[in-house]
């Protein structure tokens, strides 16, 4: 697996183990940051239940200001560790957090949350939204099978789009207020 854009292009990361972690597709992580390109730099950016730290990463590697991630599993949070380390990204810039991510949500602000629980998991995606009910982001984004229906609305987040590629579906939300602010805002 390998960073795929930005200042660590083409380096290669660890992976964890069996087959208890499932990394995001590189062809998935591409177009995910394809389509948040003009959102990356500068942003705070938490990825939950983070497994290899692949889309942690690649935020860090084009522009997040920090990234933080959020993984239960000791042992994944170390190859996350030793991912960083490689890539000399220091504690300034990146943080990895040991525990259950619907639980430490609350305990970050971000700009763009990124939520990847085991897909056999659907109370994971349930207790996530439930966490970011009161949290202040501006983005969050589930990647799930396809065959999984995440709800439209979840508290004041609003699903705005879905991007499906084969068993993998990315679902994209925002407040529903921030939605309509953005509508009224006057182009240029």
């Amino acid at each position: 697996m390998r960073v795929i854009g930005g200042e660590f292009r083409s380096r290669r990361l660890k992976s964890v183990p069996g087959l208890d972690t499932r990394p995001t597709p590189d062809r998935l992580r591409e177009t995910l940051f394809d389509i948040l390109m003009d959102r990356i730099e500068g942003c705070v950016f938490v990825d939950a239940y983070a497994g290899t730290g692949a889309v942690g990463i690649e935020a860090l590697s084009r522009g997040a200001r920090r990234v933080v991630f959020l993984e239960r599993s000791r042992h994944a949070a170390g190859v996350i560790r030793e991912n960083l380390r490689s890539l000399g990204a220091g504690e300034d810039r990146a943080v990895v957090v040991v525990g259950k991510a619907a639980a430490l949500l609350r305990r970050f602000e971000a700009d763009i949350v990124f939520l990847d629980p085991p897909y056999d998991s659907a109370q994971e995606y349930d207790a996530a939204f439930e966490a970011l009910a009161g949290a202040c982001c501006r983005l969050v984004i589930a990647q799930h099978s396809t065959r999984l229906a995440l709800k439209d609305r979840y508290g004041r987040l609003s699903r705005y789009r879905t991007v499906r590629q084969g068993d993998n579906s990315l679902s994209f939300y925002a407040e529903a207020e921030a939605d309509a602010r953005q509508a009224d805002a006057p182009t240029s």
